[in-house]
């Protein structure tokens, strides 16, 4: 596979990341798509809604999720990967490991999103220079099962940008190429509800980093305090689609490169009206800048 550049320029909009979790476990939607074809289905469904990229994860990173082994996690992923890619649009795999990784780029992956920054596995650095593709490198502090020990900060929003730039100066030092870098605040990762609306509130301080910056809040449990109005049913996580549109909203018009989102239509509005306010592009994205290079 040739790499690809990733588009970043001030005129490109904000990218809509469409989640496709072959997981029998995520907190939003697990097992739902554990099939590949009906994982397939669904991303071709989530490109119609106005998705230009498909992150394809085969392990959760809910709260107290467990590790997955690495045969698992390759068994629900590569497959979907090779018959998304077929298609002809942007995947994105979604692994803290780089052997999934290699195997997930080889398969036709264009973007690696590691939830870990990096930090989890210290081969994933060195594959992600030598295959230069883009990498998302989130901030992370422990696995899943711990990671709420670890929600403590002098200021969270310094100390998250003072981590990321650790991730960055790291991923550079081992060969990554600057302009293949996207970072991502992790909100609600090592984090409580009022440190990821924190954050949220700080997206201009994250831009300051000099990367793109990728937020991913769709449907996390922090969102379900502004949720709970008129409702007697205990809260879900896709009732919290509609203030996950209004973080992408938000989130378009401050700048993000991108947001990742369970059901994108409502992100995928709220991209396109932030580019005309602006007076960009509102064109296919990276699935219509990449389908002829591929």
């Amino acid at each position: 596979m040739i790499a690809t550049q990733l588009p970043t320029g001030a005129a490109r909009r904000c990218q809509v990341m469409g989640i496709i979790n072959v997981t029998p476990d995520s907190f939003s939607d697990g097992g739902r798509f554990l099939d590949v074809d009906a994982a397939v289905r669904r991303g071709l469904e989530l490109i119609r809604d106005g998705a230009d990229i498909l992150d394809v994860g085969g392990e959760s990173t809910r709260p107290g999720a467990q590790r997955v082994s690495e045969a698992d996690e390759l068994a629900r992923v590569i497959p979907v990967i090779e018959g998304l890619a077929r298609s002809g649009f942007p995947v994105s795999v979604d692994t803290m490991r780089a052997s999934v990784a290699r195997q997930a780029v080889a398969a036709g992956a264009v973007i690696v999103n590691d939830v870990s920054g990096g930090l989890a596995d210290p081969e994933m650095l060195p594959f992600l220079a030598e295959a230069d593709v883009t990498c998302v490198l989130m901030h992370w502090r422990a696995h899943s099962t711990r990671m709420d020990d670890y929600c403590f900060y002098d200021s969270v929003v310094d100390d998250v940008c003072s981590e990321l730039r650790g991730r960055v100066e790291s991923a550079l030092a081992a060969g990554v190429r600057a302009e293949r870098i996207v970072l991502d605040p992790g909100l609600g990762f090592a984090k409580n509800a009022a440190q990821s609306w924190e954050l949220l509130a700080s997206l201009g301080r994250l831009r300051d980093l000099g990367f793109p910056v990728l937020v991913g809040a769709s449907r996390k449990r922090f969102l379900a305090e502004v949720t709970t109005y008129g409702r007697r049913e205990p809260d879900v996580p896709a009732d919290r689609d509609e203030a996950s549109d209004a973080v992408a909203t938000i989130a378009a018009a401050g700048g993000a490169w991108g947001v990742r989102v369970h059901s994108v239509s409502g992100a995928a509005a709220a991209s396109r009206v932030a580019a005309r306010l602006r007076g960009a592009t509102v064109d296919a994205g990276l699935a219509g800048a990449w389908a002829g290079r591929r």
